[in-house]
């Protein structure tokens, strides 16, 4: 199952859908997701919010729920070339302070799309990222199933 996510979502890092018909693909559930759907639908989601936002496809995007309530989803391959520059002129604190600053005005997008997918509300979430290696996380703590 992990390496039916992972390529999976590597399909979508390397062939991208077009923007409107990912987005009918994420949001039209009907009914809330649960076990590798709901990790492919939450793959799919943030990786379509990256490409959105940051006009970048991750490298890699890969989702796993730990125990019931914590879902983890790990992207790689993140930044933006304005962003590597950054980085390799030894600025990574202001690329980290503005991604930072950016992932805490789109969270409720974030917590809305888990929520909608999963069907249960998220009690916390927890964005960060890494330089070397590049990759970003999210974690959304979920309510317990009802």
């Amino acid at each position: 199952m992990c390496i039916a996510r992972r390529v999976i979502a590597l399909r979508l890092a390397r062939e991208p859908l077009p923007e409107d018909e990912r987005a009918v693909r994420v949001l039209t559930v009907d009914t809330p997701l649960s076990g590798n759907d709901l990790l492919v639908a939450v793959t799919e989601a943030m990786v379509s919010l990256h490409e959105r936002y940051y006009h970048r496809t991750p490298v890699s995007a890969k989702t796993q729920m730990l125990g019931d309530d914590l879902l983890a989803c790990v992207l790689g391959g993140v930044y933006t070339d304005v962003e590597q520059t950054m980085i390799e002129l030894q600025r990574s604190t202001v690329v980290q302070e503005t991604r930072s600053a950016f992932q805490t005005a789109m969270q409720r997008r974030f917590i809305d799309k888990v929520e909608q997918l999963s069907g249960r509300d998220v009690l916390a979430f927890i964005s960060n990222q890494h330089v070397g290696p590049d990759m970003e996380i999210e974690l959304f703590m979920l309510s317990p199933p009802e």
